[in-house]
């Protein structure tokens, strides 16, 4: 397996839908919290690229064994152990080292952390793997987009965030035959709704998908959301998520964000709505599922943008 095939066979360039949420919650924790660490930041984005690499990899692996249909664009193509003629041997082996290098940072944050880390990266690793593997995995249920939109959407963006609070967001302590666990529930709140165009768009680009794979899907029995409510609903849907999406913009403000910085977020709405129209008309993974992703990369690099003005702002006024 050269350099190569192992992008393809990892599907790198989707690893943004992980990587952004990931930039969202320290600069978040960065604004919020006024704190960085720049270990943790580096074990974390370590372990969260290694997994999520490999998760892709072991749902291309498994898509590879249990395909019904051999033969046209979805096998042939789209599926790079197929397309690289890739040895069985050398994929399991790069699932196995990926996983390595995801639970070997993943323990070195923990040891950095603490127990919540430990729970929701546990948590974590566990929807990952039964996303892709097991009897009846995740993505072959109408259930793909709930999952990666909580899992990867708010979940990272809560870990990223967390990791440099120092507990001011959730405790969890053990003392003789007791388990203390506190909650902020208002910054937990303000995490959530900060999160929404995060976990919308991540669903987004499942839904998109998945849109683009009815027809191949029912041939290979993947009975994914779009199968069971049917393409015009699920392109409905489609078009819901981006809307609901700008409710963040409340929180933003809330948190003493700029108003003009927010307000500057509404712009995006116009690529978005023409993007939005392409998707509907034509819905073909070759040509016009990249619609998905480049809506999730313009809402969520927006905002990326606006606290990262927003952070350096603050620095500037109280120095």
């Amino acid at each position: 397996m050269n350099v190569k095939s192992f992008l393809r066979f990892v599907e790198l360039p989707t690893k943004v839908a992980s990587v952004i949420p990931f930039l969202l919650g320290s600069l978040y924790a960065l604004y919020r919290f006024e704190d960085f660490y720049p270990l943790r930041f580096a074990l974390m984005f370590v372990s969260l690229l290694s997994f999520d690499m490999a998760t892709t990899a072991i749902n291309n692996y498994y898509d590879f064994k249990k395909a019904a249909k051999t033969h046209g664009y979805g096998y042939e193509t789209h599926n790079a152990i197929v397309h690289y003629k890739l040895k069985e041997s050398t994929v399991v082996a790069t699932i196995i080292i990926l996983l390595v290098l995801a639970v070997g940072g993943g323990i070195a944050l923990v040891s950095q952390t603490g127990l919540i880390i430990f729970l929701l990266g546990g948590l974590s690793f566990l929807i990952g793997i039964l996303y892709s593997f097991g009897p009846i995995p995740i993505s072959r249920m109408p259930l793909g987009e709930l999952f990666s939109g909580l899992f990867m959407g708010f979940v990272i963006i809560f870990i990223s965030a967390y990791i440099h609070s120092d507990q001011s967001v959730v405790t969890l302590l053990f003392r003789e035959d007791w388990i203390d666990l506190h909650i902020n529930f208002v910054e937990v709140l303000y995490l959530f709704w900060f999160s929404v165009p995060a976990i919308l768009g991540i669903a987004g680009i499942m839904l998109a998908n998945n849109i683009c794979d009815i027809e191949d899907d029912m041939e290979n029995r993947r009975y994914t959301l779009p199968v069971y409510i049917g393409r015009s609903n699920a392109l409905l849907l489609f078009k819901l998520l981006y809307y609901v999406s700008f409710l963040d913009l409340i929180v933003l403000l809330l948190l003493g964000v700029h108003p003009v910085l927010v307000v500057l977020l509404l712009l995006t709405l116009i690529p978005l709505r023409r993007n939005i129209a392409l998707f509907s008309e034509k819905q073909e993974k070759a040509t016009t599922f990249i619609l998905a992703v480049k809506n999730f990369v313009l809402m969520s690099m927006a905002r990326v943008i606006v606290l990262g003005v927003a952070v350096v702002l603050d620095i500037w006024i109280t120095s």
